[in-house]
């Protein structure tokens, strides 16, 4: 009996360990249009950097939009309405793994007028997979931009 558990225990640790690393290697990408949203009618955006933005990603997101075509100014919150064609809002999360990294991006585009939400994109790569914050922006913005119309 004793030998039979001693040789179980090697077999338990491995699959203990395999069980820990499966949760390290998670990704996820996804961008939601609102029924008879139409993106090809922006040409102007306004990114409204929060707070509590320490890395500005509002900047990032200005220039991969302006790479696109889109005229794009940036800056605090204000009252609606705003004078272009959509406002941008994000959301970043931050983690710690040996270094910082963004684990999580989510980019909403704005009716200017109302504040509600006609297109959302998320990305989320954990440690294993993670990506730089110029590549989570480019990554949700094309998502953003290849959701199909409801």
């Amino acid at each position: 009996m004793f030998s039979a558990v001693k040789r179980l225990i090697p077999v338990l640790a491995v699959v203990g360990i395999m069980s820990l690393m499966t949760g390290c290697a998670v990704n996820r990408a996804s961008a939601t249009l609102s029924p008879g949203a139409d993106l090809s009618a922006i040409k102007t955006a306004y990114v409204v950097k929060h707070d509590k933005d320490k890395n500005n990603i509002n900047q990032l997101i200005k220039t991969k939009l302006e790479s696109k075509g889109y005229v794009v100014t940036t800056g605090p919150e204000m009252p609606t309405p705003y004078a272009t064609d959509i406002s941008v809002t994000y959301i970043d999360k931050w983690m710690w793994d040996i270094t910082m990294y963004m684990i999580e991006l989510t980019i909403n585009f704005r009716d200017p007028k109302s504040n509600f939400p006609i297109a959302t994109g998320n990305s989320l790569h954990t440690s294993l997979t993670r990506k730089s914050p110029d590549e989570m922006v480019e990554e949700v913005l094309a998502n953003i931009q290849s959701a199909p119309k409801k």
